[in-house]
């Protein structure tokens, strides 16, 4: 398997886990009572298991490096704890399918915004038409998915 397979084999897992993460934390933050509570719970899981990987890939020391680092850059944890938070929040209320509905359609805009400016030193890519048409087909479908 090349990288490129790979990498969309990791990205596919990713995709199916993020409703799945959803749906667990909104079912555990409404039986303990609180989303605020189950997002607590997922991150410490979520910590230890990062903890685990990172000393059994040898990667520790790079931890020495985070303090030189961007205070920007840390805004990052902020984003996945609101995402957690409001999604565990919101699910159950507002339905699993149309939350994610509305995640995945700013994901879409958001990336392409990312790419055509080269954001935080990402790869600068530029946001054809023919790139435009794809997002808007996939919004729409994304669109058509939640009806009836």
């Amino acid at each position: 398997m090349g990288e490129g397979a790979r990498h969309a084999a990791l990205m596919f897992a990713a995709g199916v886990g993020i409703p799945l993460l959803a749906a667990l934390n909104a079912n555990l933050g409404q039986r303990i009572g609180t989303p605020v509570a189950a997002g607590v719970v997922l991150f410490a899981v979520a910590f230890a298991s990062a903890l685990v990987v990172l000393l059994t890939t040898g990667g520790a020391g790079a931890l020495a490096k985070v303090a030189g680092q961007p205070p920007v850059l840390f805004l990052a944890g902020c984003l996945v704890a609101f995402y957690v938070l409001s999604i565990t929040f919101v699910a159950p209320r507002f339905g699993l399918a149309n939350a994610i509905l509305f995640v995945l359609l700013c994901q879409l805009v958001s990336a392409a915004v990312i790419d055509a400016t080269g954001l935080m030193g990402l790869a600068a890519r530029p946001v054809s038409a023919v790139r435009l048409l794809g997002l808007a087909v996939m919004a729409v479908g994304v669109f058509l998915s939640q009806r009836g």
